[in-house]
């Protein structure tokens, strides 16, 4: 199924081994390991995260919990701004506001990060999730803007 078009800036990463250390980082969060989370595509200010949905990963209406669809958005925006990052840099989330549409609730829900402003210190991306369900279309179910600090030497 295809999500809306949105019409994406292109972004020249400052590291121009980029993918690896974007790919090696999520690698290493445990928690979305946990949580069963996988990347997809990435490209220069941009990343997708997906994530089967479970019954151990929802609250009490079976619906997918609200930090579980914020730490994955949480991570697409962060990771599509630190896809553009220096090659010395380390990505933290200093904020981030999120709207919740409709319930986290099909197959399977993804995580679409984008950067909507490059900086030296602070990255703002946005981050849309939509829950999936075969056969039908996808639902947006929410959607975060963040800002992100790039933190040099880690």
């Amino acid at each position: 199924m295809e999500l809306p078009q949105t019409v994406a800036p292109r972004f020249e990463p400052r590291d121009s081994d980029w993918e690896r250390k974007v790919r090696e980082s999520f690698a290493a969060q445990k928690v979305m390991a946990t949580l069963g989370a996988t990347l997809g595509k990435v490209a220069p200010g941009y990343c997708e995260i997906s994530l089967p949905c479970r019954d151990d990963l929802t609250q009490q209406h079976g619906f997918i919990q609200a930090g579980i669809v914020s730490s994955i958005a949480d991570n697409a925006g962060g990771y599509a701004g630190f896809s553009l990052m220096p090659v010395d840099a380390s990505v933290l989330a200093v904020e981030f506001k999120i709207n919740f549409l409709a319930p986290a609730d099909g197959d399977y829900l993804l995580a679409v990060g984008q950067v909507l402003k490059p900086g030296k210190t602070l990255f703002i991306t946005r981050a849309e999730v939509y829950a999936f369900r075969e056969g039908k279309a996808p639902v947006h179910c929410a959607a975060m803007q963040q800002t992100l600090m790039n933190v040099s030497g880690k």
